[in-house]
C-alpha cells in the first residue's frame, strides 16, 4: 500500500472502533500505535526508535514525562502527547511539551487526540515551541493537500530541516485558510464594512450594515459554488466521448417482446461529469463507463458489471447518489442537486479501491 492508502485504512477503522476508546490507553493502542506504526514506519517495539513515558529533568518538574520521544541516530527528533479519543486539544494540553522543548534537541512535537494531529516547531523563537501548530491532520476528515508534508515525517523520508522550512507557509496558510473558511460560515463586522466600504457609497448606518451583512453572506457561497463549478468545467473539458471512447450508452435495451429507448437526461451526463472530476484522482477517466436504463444510471469501472462505481437515480422527484460498499450491496443517498454528489468525493474515491 502507498502512504495515502496506509492512512485510509487507519481512517476508516475509527467509526469501527469509536465506542470503545473510553481512555487515554485505549487511544494510545488502538489508534496513536497503529499511525505511528503502520503510517509512519516507525518500530513500536524498538527502544532505540520510539521510547515510551520519556523522560528529562526540567526545571522544577524533575522526573516529568512525555507521552512518546521518536529517536534518530541517537537523538530526540519529535516529542509526542497523547489524548483520549475525541478530546478537544488546545494549549493547555501541551504543558509537558513546551517544557521538554527547551531541555531537548527535539524540534518538533505532536499533540494527538488519535484522529486530530497537531504539529509543532519552533518557528517564533529558536528552542521554544511555537504556541500555535503549523499542520493539523484530521483523520476524519483528510485534508489531501497535506499528505506530502505529513509524509516526509515517515521513518524513510524523516528530514527535520525539509520538515522545518517548510513548516512556516504551512502554518500560516492553514491558518489564513481558517479565517477564510470562518468568514464563509459567518463574516464578522470588519469583514463586512470591507466589502461594504467598496461596493457601497452612502453612509454605512446600521440598517446598512444588516442589509450588507446578508448580502456579503451570499456573495461568498456564490463564489464558492460558482468557483465549483468553474474547476468542474476545466477538469471534464477533455472529457467528451469519442468515437473510440463512448462512455454514454444511449442505445435501446430489451424488454419483453420489444426494445424500449433509453434517454439519457442532461442532469445525468452532468452527475456523470462530476462523478469523472472526483475519480480522475485516482484513475484514468476512459476506464469509468455509464451505462443507463431505464430504473438508474450506472456507472461501472472498465465497462465490467463486476465493477459498480455508483448508481444515479436521477428518474423521480427526490434524487438519489447510489453508493456501493465491498460487497456491492448499494446505500442509496438523497441529493438535491447535481454539486451535492461533491460531498460523497471520500467514499467514491474508497469504492475505487475495492477493485484495484
Amino acid at each position: 500500500m502507498d502512504f495515502i492508502e496506509r492512512i485510509d485504512v487507519l481512517s476508516k477503522r475509527i467509526p469501527q472502533i469509536a465506542n470503545s476508546l473510553q481512555t487515554e490507553e485505549a487511544t494510545k493502542n488502538a489508534l496513536f500505535m497503529p499511525f505511528l506504526h503502520t503510517v509512519l514506519g516507525y518500530d513500536v517495539f524498538n527502544p532505540s526508535e520510539v521510547v515510551p513515558e520519556f523522560t528529562a529533568d526540567t526545571i522544577g518538574k524533575k522526573g516529568e514525562k512525555v507521552d512518546y520521544a521518536l529517536i534518530k541516530e541517537g537523538e530526540v527528533q519529535i516529542l509526542i502527547e497523547c489524548k483520549k479519543y475525541n478530546e478537544k486539544l488546545s494549549i493547555k494540553h501541551a504543558s509537558q511539551l513546551f517544557r521538554y522543548f527547551s531541555v531537548t534537541n527535539a524540534r518538533l512535537a505532536i499533540l494527538t487526540n488519535g484522529t486530530e494531529y497537531q504539529f509543532y516547531t519552533d518557528l517564533d523563537a529558536p528552542n521554544k515551541m511555537d504556541e500555535k501548530p503549523f499542520l493539523i491532520l484530521d483523520l476524519e476528515n483528510i485534508d489531501e493537500h497535506l499528505i506530502p508534508e505529513v509524509k516526509k515525517l515517515t521513518k524513510n523520508s524523516f528530514d527535520v530541516n525539509s520538515i522545518v522550512s517548510a513548516a512556516g507557509e504551512l502554518k500560516y496558510l492553514s491558518q489564513i485558510k481558517r479565517i477564510i473558511s470562518e468568514q464563509f460560515k459567518e463574516p464578522e463586522e470588519e469583514f463586512i464594512r470591507f466589502f461594504a466600504s467598496r461596493a457601497y457609497d452612502g453612509v454605512l448606518t446600521p440598517k446598512v450594515k444588516h442589509q450588507f451583512a446578508e448580502i456579503t453572506h451570499k456573495a461568498l457561497r456564490q463564489f464558492l459554488n460558482d468557483s465549483i463549478n468553474e474547476r468542474l468545467k476545466s477538469a471534464i473539458g477533455n472529457d467528451k466521448p469519442t468515437d473510440e471512447n463512448k462512455n454514454l450508452i444511449d442505445t435501446p435495451i430489451p424488454s419483453n417482446d420489444e426494445k424500449i429507448k433509453v434517454v439519457t437526461t442532461e442532469e445525468e451526463i452532468d452527475g456523470f461529469n462530476v462523478i469523472k472530476a472526483i475519480l480522475r484522482q485516482k484513475i484514468e477517466v476512459n476506464r469509468i463507463i455509464a451505462r443507463d436504463t431505464q430504473s438508474y444510471f450506472g456507472i461501472l469501472l472498465d465497462d465490467n458489471n463486476r465493477k459498480p462505481l455508483c448508481r444515479l437515480h436521477f428518474n423521480a422527484k427526490q434524487k438519489y447518489l447510489g453508493l456501493v460498499d465491498e460487497n456491492k450491496n448499494e446505500t442509496r443517498h438523497p441529493i438535491n442537486s447535481v454539486d451535492d454528489i461533491f460531498n460523497f468525493s471520500e467514499q467514491l474515491l474508497s469504492t475505487v479501491a475495492y477493485y484495484e
